[in-house]
């Protein structure tokens, strides 16, 4: 599982020139699902996400997680992550989950932070989705099973 998260003040999906999804302040997330992914790692994803403290404190230190700042969420599927650029110029997704597998380890994500975060955005899985965002900082960081 791979997870970039980008600390927003606001960000957006659109489909076929409709806003599927729209947050302010928050995490813009794009998520990569592999082939041994799990709901056991996704939770594990989901706890580190929730719990990172990357927001400015009243000092400008970054000590403050999302439900501090009332932050919000917006989910995007990218299974792109698993691009393998080693042998020639044409990346291959062959390390990407299954779509089947890799839809419900996303609608899982979803669910499960909806149970924490008010606002939780998303996009669509498998649409041609064009994301718009103000990155905060930047501050950009990025999960994955090697470091979970």
């Amino acid at each position: 599982m791979k997870f970039v998260i980008q600390r927003v003040t606001e960000a957006s999906v659109t489909i076929d020139g409709r806003v599927s999804g729209q947050i302010g302040k928050g995490f813009l997330v794009f998520i990569g699902v592999g082939q041994e992914d799990t709901k056991e790692i996704a939770d594990k994803f989901i706890k580190k996400l929730i719990g990172l403290r990357i927001f400015d404190d009243e000092e400008g230190k970054t000590n403050l997680a999302l439900k501090d700042v009332d932050g919000q969420l917006l989910l995007v599927s990218q299974f792109t992550l698993y691009a393998n650029c080693k042998k020639g110029n044409r990346p291959s997704f062959v390390e990407a989950g299954a779509p089947q597998q890799a839809e419900e380890l996303y609608e899982y994500i979803i669910e499960e932070c909806r149970k924490q975060v008010p606002v939780v955005e998303t996009g669509e899985f498998g649409a041609d989705m064009k994301v718009s965002l103000l990155n905060d900082g930047p501050f950009t960081i990025i999960l994955d099973e090697r470091i979970l």
